[in-house]
């Protein structure tokens, strides 16, 4: 953003390397990722050490037993590969058991456990990808939990505006309100439980290290999922009231699958799978490839209005389809097609929105709209609105090394849930279970052993067979707008990575949010407010309901993107100044 009288484009200088560099959403965890580089760890140690930092910093917005959907780009292989990081449903779980305990609903607390994912994903990522230890590097993490860190703006505001939710336990109050009070920004804060539980991880893997290397972790991934502290973990689970059972951590793991990828004018972008909304982000960029963005001008109505009418049939097409694919045939193949997506295109109309979610495509019969529905916003039907929880956390970071591997993580399910501390362990349960749907005819609904559908979902590019970006966002039904915005910034517009996180951002809310109970904003789109006021008004004009937000809107922050130059393996990294997000490298 130019200041006026200066040659600045940016609120903070570019962050540029040729070694490494990070982005995460807090300085303390990028810093952790960038000493791993600079022992000669790869882009897969320095993710996990920042992945393990930010559940210590940002314990608000994900954990160590949380969410970390990954994709990873292996620059020896040339492969492009995932860890969903996503937990399941215990078995006792179905819509059945929560119509007759809970008339429908999914309460609050425990009861919408899944099983720990988080934990499990970075030792799998070290196992399969990594070269160094659990201990090595697991080690910043555990000294900013033992040692304390600096409480920062905005965790500080996060344990002062939800006391009451921090405060609903006596586990969770006892760390997170020391003394009765949120702390304060400035004061050191300290989790030295969760400090001897990474401690006592690492200690397992050191003394299994004679069985060698992948031994020790998997040691170390037992103690967690079978041993000791998985039996804490269901024991305590169960006390509260929960489902989760031991059996229901000895059956889990972690999968390690393929991407969803599609080629934009040339480039390859990745992101995960359909058992989350991974498959959003890219197929709404699929349908702007039609469209002459860059001619529209950044940021301008006609430019607002297409990526947002782009956003809305791919979120369509996410209510109608997407769902864990060990349950759900999700036909994604023909939803990422040129062939059904230029039937979707046409369903965007230059001068008027859809008054509230399109009609779902039928991708298998590559029509525009599945059973016959109106393919014109001016023949929809009036919609109805429904009131329930939108909005969300979670956490970004990527990794880039001087040899190309890229690791680009969302790690999430923080203690802003509202959920319990396992006591003497300094961990919460992962209660992502809300992303399911108590319909049994529903893509994402609720069944035993299945995952959610998952909101937070990164994404890397490549071109020509060489790595030349990684990218993320934040916010649960955010995060695929502005994953699309951060990219069509970079490659559209020719902005650098730090530009690209400060630009305004506009979001979506013209369908059935994630989270249970799901709300639906007919119409609503809303824009941060340095987006000017004739630009609001033309969006009127053309049907869009628009609200705005804060200038720099923090309710959907912490973005990160890194690029690399193919030619020079020149790195720059851009973190959002909304939030502490921070990017470093050498």
């Amino acid at each position: 953003m130019p200041v006026k009288g200066t040659t600045l484009t940016s609120l903070r200088p570019l962050m540029q390397g040729q070694n490494g560099m990070v982005v995460a959403s807090h300085p303390a965890a990028a810093m952790a990722g960038l000493e791993v580089l600079r022992k000669g760890g790869n882009a897969i140690d320095a993710g996990v050490a920042v992945g393990l930092a930010l559940n210590v910093v940002h314990v608000d917005d994900c954990s160590f037993l949380g969410v970390a959907p990954t994709v990873i780009y292996l620059a020896g292989r040339k492969e492009v590969t995932t860890i969903d990081g996503l937990g399941v449903w215990p078995q006792a779980a179905s819509v059945d058991y929560f119509r007759k305990n809970h008339g429908g609903k999914m309460p609050a607390g425990v009861l919408s456990s899944i099983t720990p994912a988080a934990a499990d994903a970075w030792i799998t990522a070290l196992s399969r990808f990594g070269t160094m230890t659990f201990g090595q590097v697991a080690s910043a993490a555990t000294e900013l939990a033992g040692n304390g860190f600096p409480m920062f703006r905005y965790l500080a505001d996060r344990f002062k505006t939800a006391y009451d939710q921090y405060n609903t336990y006596p586990t969770t109050a006892e760390i997170y309100l020391p003394g009765g009070r949120a702390p304060k920004r400035g004061e050191m804060f300290y989790q030295k439980d969760l400090a001897a539980t990474l401690a006592r991880v690492a200690e397992i893997e050191s003394s299994n290290a004679g069985q060698g290397r992948e031994a020790a972790l998997q040691a170390a991934r037992d103690y967690i999922y079978t041993g000791e502290l998985g039996k804490k973990i269901a024991a305590y689970n169960q006390e509260m009231g929960g489902l989760l059972t031991e059996d229901d951590l000895a059956r889990y793991h972690v999968q390690v699958a393929p991407p969803v990828t599609v080629n934009y004018r040339g480039y390859d972008v990745y992101s995960t799978g359909p058992w989350g909304q991974g498959p959003t982000f890219p197929q709404a960029l699929k349908i702007l490839e039609g469209f002459d963005l860059a001619g529209m001008g950044h940021n301008s109505a006609q430019y607002i209005h297409t990526v947002n009418q782009a956003l809305n049939l791919a979120f369509a097409d996410r209510e109608q389809y997407t769902g864990d694919p060990d349950f759900v045939d999700v036909p994604i193949k023909e939803m990422l097609s040129e062939e059904y997506l230029s039937q979707r295109r046409s369903m965007i109309d230059p001068d008027l929105a859809w008054p509230g979610t399109p009609p779902a495509g039928d991708p298998r019969g590559l029509k525009a709209a599945l059973n016959g529905g109106p393919t014109s916003p001016r023949d929809a039907a009036e919609p109805v609105g429904t009131a329930g929880v939108s909005g969300g956390g979670t956490s970004y970071f990527a990794v880039i090394d001087r040899d190309g591997n890229i690791f680009s993580s969302t790690p999430s399910e923080g203690t802003k849930n509202g959920g319990p501390i396992i006591p003497g362990t300094g961990l919460a349960f992962s209660l992502r279970g809300t992303q399911s749907k108590l319909d049994e005819n529903h893509a994402a609904s609720l069944q035993p052993g299945k995952r959610p559908r998952l909101t937070p979902a990164p994404a890397l590019v490549l071109r020509d067979g060489e790595p030349v970006m990684a990218l993320g966002a934040h916010g649960g039904d955010h995060i695929p707008q502005g994953t699309l915005q951060l990219l069509l910034n970079v490659l559209e517009f020719g902005l650098d990575p730090q530009e690209a996180v400060e630009e305004p951002r506009f979001y979506s809310y013209n369908f059935p949010s994630s989270n249970w109970a799901s709300k639906y904003e007919p119409g609503m789109l809303r824009l941060e407010g340095r987006i000017p006021g004739e630009v609001a008004d033309s969006l009127r004009q053309k049907g869009h309901t628009i609200e705005q937000y804060p200038d720099w809107w923090e309710g959907s922050a912490l973005y990160g993107v890194i690029t690399r130059n193919p030619e020079t393996k020149v790195l720059q990294g851009g973190a959002d100044p909304r939030s502490e997000a921070y990017a470093v490298g050498y």
